[in-house]
């Protein structure tokens, strides 16, 4: 198994943070951005949209990083990373969707500002707006952490996943950050797990 994406990607985090819980051997090549690649004829065969992360799987190729870690969870992981049954799995779909639709597009522009622009071009007013659209966004997350210790129940499925590396990027912003105390709790029980190393232990850049 191949994972081919560079881990400065949140998107390739994922990926690689699924396939540790997961206890899988696999290769990851970096890709994207310096590392070229993604343009190559023969990646765009595999990836038409010439974005990391992509999955090779023997013969099979996936691209989406939300749907290489439900693929590899739903293979590997049934039962555990992918709940069996229907209410509980799909509760785990929709945290997923979420953290693509709604929380990654609220917290993108503050971790583009302070850490993809130079400072002399960073907008203060970009990043405040960004900070306004994802704190309520994490209070809701509190809010639900506080009733459960997982995101979908009782245990870690592949919703926590993509949630994790988003707060992984969040909060390693140099940016005053409320306590969220139900929030820290689960982020740090994720972090501190051992297929969490080398994922959510990286500096941002």
């Amino acid at each position: 198994m191949t994972i081919w994406g560079r881990l400065s990607s949140i998107n390739v985090r994922k990926v690689v943070l699924a396939a540790q819980l997961l206890d899988l051997s696999f290769e990851r090549i970096d890709a994207g951005a310096g590392f070229g690649i993604v343009q190559t004829e023969a990646y765009r065969s595999r990836n038409p949209n010439a974005l990391v992360p992509l999955l090779e799987d023997g013969d099979f190729a996936l691209w989406e990083s939300n749907v290489i870690v439900r693929y590899l969870a739903a293979k590997h992981g049934d039962g555990t990373l992918y709940p069996r049954e229907l209410r509980p799995r799909f509760d785990a779909e929709r945290w997923m969707d979420w953290q693509q639709t709604t929380l990654n597009n609220a917290g993108r522009e503050a971790f583009i500002q302070c850490i993809r622009t130079p400072a002399e071009r960073r907008s203060a007013e970009a990043i405040a707006a960004s900070v306004a659209a994802t704190e309520p966004l994490l209070a809701m997350l509190d809010a639900h952490l506080a009733q459960r210790p997982f995101l979908a129940g009782d245990t870690l499925t592949m919703a926590d996943i993509p949630i994790a590396c988003e707060m992984h990027r969040w909060w390693g912003l140099p940016l005053e950050h409320p306590p969220h105390p139900h929030l820290r709790r689960w982020y740090d029980g994720v972090r501190h797990l051992p297929a969490a190393r080398g994922v959510l232990d990286l500096s941002l850049s």
